[in-house]
């Protein structure tokens, strides 16, 4: 199982920098590189929730599962 993170795609469409979408979700913008980078081992759907709200996206534009076959 693999999930990508496509977080940079859709703050690229919105036009939001990593900075400025921390501070709309209230969550340290280091934590927020993390998991922009695929690096976060989790994610609270809290943080999912206001993720979504922020960039007005569904967790679908930001997590993809892919196959590993």
């Amino acid at each position: 199982m693999s999930l990508v993170i496509k977080l940079d795609e859709i703050m690229s469409k919105r036009e939001i920098n990593c900075a400025e979408l921390a501070k709309l979700v209230g969550i340290p913008a280091p934590d927020l590189s993390l998991l922009k980078s695929g690096k976060a081992r989790a994610i609270k759907f809290t943080t999912l929730d206001k993720l979504c709200k922020a960039l007005e996206c569904t967790p679908a534009d930001i997590l993809e599962y892919k196959s590993e076959d």
